[in-house]
């Protein structure tokens, strides 16, 4: 058993991980750690036995992963089943809360439930040239920009590299923020701090369900969020990374 613990913890946080976990398991894709017990101040999970990644456990991850993606949610925002209310997104000991909503259109979610959240949080911690240039792409996104017919992804919601445990039974998701949401953001995530032969990973993903065209040309889009965040817990670089994202997306 591993016990994940935090005295003072916000009400229903570890509910809310334990929920996501199930959610994500009851999709019958990758491989999702056990969730054993949870109260308020800890989650009691089994204990994962790591191995060295390989190009196979790679390939076999991507493939499964399209199948979670493919299990779907309610709606863009909506919470997992379980489960009734926001999240919670960064490290254990500082997290931030992830507003929860139901919409039907992937970039009014975006706008109205991670950028201008986030533009508020990242006040005195941003210069303005960043703040307008995030406010456009909020205003973008809720005018459609980026809307396709993807419907709403059961996505892991917080999915770099830390959070997959290789394992012999093949890559092992942890520590999730569970939700529905659009499937490139997932994937935009693996991107973000460099995952193990992501290429195996993102061509066994394609294979299994293509990908939109352009895919790539979003990945900015995607990680916004999460830079973000990280932006307002460790300011420093992720400022200025946050930057260079928002100027990629010619704002």
């Amino acid at each position: 058993m591993f016990r994940k613990s935090r005295p003072g913890a916000p009400s229903g946080f570890f509910a809310c991980e334990a929920a996501g976990l199930e959610w994500l398991r009851a999709a019958a894709g990758t491989p999702v750690v056990r969730v054993l017990d949870v109260a308020e101040d800890h989650l009691d999970l089994e204990r994962l036995v790591a191995v060295p990644p390989s190009r196979d456990a790679a390939a076999a991850f991507g493939r499964l992963l399209a199948r979670t993606h493919a299990a779907g949610a309610p709606a863009f925002g909506s919470p997992p089943a379980g489960w009734d209310g926001d999240g919670w997104f960064g490290p254990l000991d500082a997290p931030l809360t992830m507003p929860a909503g139901r919409h039907e259109r992937w970039g009014e979610f975006l706008a109205v439930r991670r950028l201008r959240p986030l533009a508020a949080l990242l006040l005195g911690i941003a210069p303005t040239s960043v703040l307008d240039r995030l406010a456009r792409v909020a205003d973008r996104a809720e005018q459609g920009a980026w809307d396709d017919d993807e419907p709403p992804a059961r996505l892991h919601g917080d999915l770099w590299a830390g959070n997959v445990v290789w394992t012999r039974v093949g890559a092992t998701l942890i520590d999730p923020a569970a939700h529905g949401g659009h499937r490139e953001t997932d994937l935009a995530m693996l991107a973000l701090f460099g995952l193990p032969h992501l290429d195996e990973v993102l061509a066994a993903y394609d294979d299994e369900r293509p990908l939109r065209e352009g895919w790539r040309r979003r990945v900015a889009l995607h990680q916004l969020y999460p830079v973000g965040v990280h932006a307002v817990l460790f300011g420093g670089h992720y400022v200025a990374q946050l930057g260079r994202l928002l100027a990629s997306l010619h704002t």
